[in-house]
Parts: C-alpha cells; structure tokens; sequence
C-alpha cells in the first residue's frame, strides 16, 4: 500500500473508503493500486 497527500479516483474500479479516520482507496479489479491518505 501507497502512502500519498492526495487520494483520488482515477482508474474504473477505484472507491475511497474512510476507515479509521483515514481516507483509503482500494480497487477490487487492481489490488496494486491500494493507497492511504497520510
């Protein structure tokens, strides 16, 4: 998983999810493309 300021859709497939406090992006279709908001 990625760590990045700004966490945005990009790609078909991509949801942000808030867990924790924390904004995360996760894609079912392309697990490499996982990302934390930080």
């Amino acid at each position: 998983m990625k760590v990045r300021a700004s966490v945005k859709k990009q790609q078909p497939g991509d949801l942000l999810v808030r867990r924790g406090g924390r904004l995360y992006r996760i894609n079912k279709r392309n697990p490499r493309r996982k990302l934390r908001q930080g």
